[in-house]
């Protein structure tokens, strides 16, 4: 069945707004990523670290989540001390 509806002018332009802004919204976020993962990658480098390590640190700081980490490594950590594997 085809989509068959008709928009009114105050929701064409609604609609025109919002995927203008969307547009915009989605450029800045794109160009802001790549920005740090520039940067990232040259203090990654700078440290003699590896980037992926950086950007765990990152989205962990951001949710605020390093005790669910820190949990969920401890449960693989006994897992693996269970099967002989820690080393």
């Amino acid at each position: 069945m085809a989509f068959n509806k008709t928009f009114n002018e105050e929701e064409k332009a609604r609609l025109k707004k919002l995927i203008d802004e969307g547009m915009q919204v989605t450029y800045e976020v794109e160009t802001l990523k790549e920005g740090l993962r520039e940067t990232v990658k040259a203090i990654a480098e700078e440290m003699e670290l590896k980037p992926g390590v950086l950007n765990k640190a990152i989205r962990i700081a951001h949710k605020s989540s390093f005790q669910d980490e820190f949990d969920k490594f401890d449960e693989l950590e006994t897992i693996l001390e269970t099967v002989g594997r820690t080393l």
